[in-house]
């Protein structure tokens, strides 16, 4: 009969361990759909060397950018059914599932960067990403998206009525096509990647988004007047599976809420430089920029929209939540 010294038992208690360890190790999936270099990008990949030094290389985060998992529609159902573990989404394509989220993409409700995020980092925010949980997915984080504003390659809008019978694509979300309805414009829903080659085709007139990404998406070379409408201010928001979030214990929870968090920070330092970059090659390629737009019109535009969101009681009181945050 053999016996187990006491080294050798230490031996065989670091063994199990590790290969405990070693059992519980695993590679989460990450969704974006914005090229490597783009800021939400880069903030997951600085969470996932935060999750990996805290983990001691237990946990691995593996990000796929430029729409390798498919387009943001299709990465929020992949999510909720936990084929993607973590995504990077706008809130108004997941806002058509979650109508608490869809408020954050109401036009004209922010008054300003500062009002966004005085809304999101405070009560406000945290209690939609709790929300979301009900619909299968965990909020970890917000992040910023700038202003979104109206581009297209026919004619300068300088007024509503130049809005009349303009084909915009908008994100695959109802609310944002019933926004540009009440503009006068035609709201084409499409996927992100297929906007190039709409406003090649000229199957669109124009589309609806940020400066980075009227730049980083040669947008500007295909449509080159662009309205600073800045009529929505839908912040990005990163979401986990349910089935992934349950599979990890309370400490690495914690690890990943603070590396979510941190990664919000860091996005949000270098997004204002590159919105900057990103206006300045616009203006240096000779695109015409309408910035005296008069926006009163285009807000009391937006009543039958808000109408039609508000019948909920519940999102009614949140809308006036968010009005009267300071």
């Amino acid at each position: 009969m053999s016996l187990l010294l006491p080294s050798n038992l230490a031996l065989c208690a670091a063994l199990l361990l590790a290969m405990a360890a070693a059992a519980g190790a695993r590679e989460f999936r990450v969704a974006d759909t914005q090229t490597a270099d783009y800021p939400t990008v880069q903030a997951l990949q600085l969470m996932a060397q935060i999750v990996e030094e805290r983990t001691a290389g237990r946990h691995r985060l593996h990000v796929f950018h430029s729409r390798q998992l498919g387009e943001e529609k299709e990465t929020i159902e992949q999510t909720r059914i936990g084929a993607i573990d973590l995504n990077r989404t706008n809130v108004a394509p997941i806002g058509s599932l979650i109508p608490m989220a869809n408020v954050l993409s109401l036009p004209f409700l922010f008054r300003s960067f500062d009002h966004l995020h005085h809304v999101l980092d405070e009560g406000i925010g945290q209690e939609i990403l709790a929300g979301l949980q009900r619909h299968g997915f965990v909020g970890l984080t917000f992040y910023d998206s700038g202003a979104r504003s109206i581009y297209n390659s026919v004619k300068p809008v300088r007024s509503l009525a130049d809005m009349k019978g303009l084909r915009i694509r908008v994100q695959q979300s109802a609310l944002m096509s019933d926004m540009v309805q009440a503009l006068g414009a035609q709201p084409i829903e499409l996927p992100y990647g297929q906007v190039s080659t709409g406003l090649s085709t000229k199957l669109l007139d124009g589309s609806e988004n940020n400066w980075p990404s009227y730049v980083t998406t040669n947008h500007y070379k295909l449509a080159r007047y662009y309205t600073v409408t800045e009529h929505t201010m839908s912040p990005e928001v990163l979401v986990m599976s349910l089935r992934a979030w349950e599979a990890l214990s309370g400490e690495e929870r914690d690890i990943f809420l603070e590396a979510a968090f941190k990664s919000s920070i860091f996005m949000r330092q270098i997004w204002t430089s590159l919105e900057e970059r990103s206006r300045q090659m616009a203006v240096a390629a000779g695109n015409v920029i309408i910035a005296d737009l008069d926006r009163k019109p285009f807000e009391e535009a937006m009543a039958p929209v808000y109408d039609k969101l508000a019948a909920d009681a519940d999102v009614r009181q949140l809308i006036e939540r968010i009005r009267q945050t300071k």
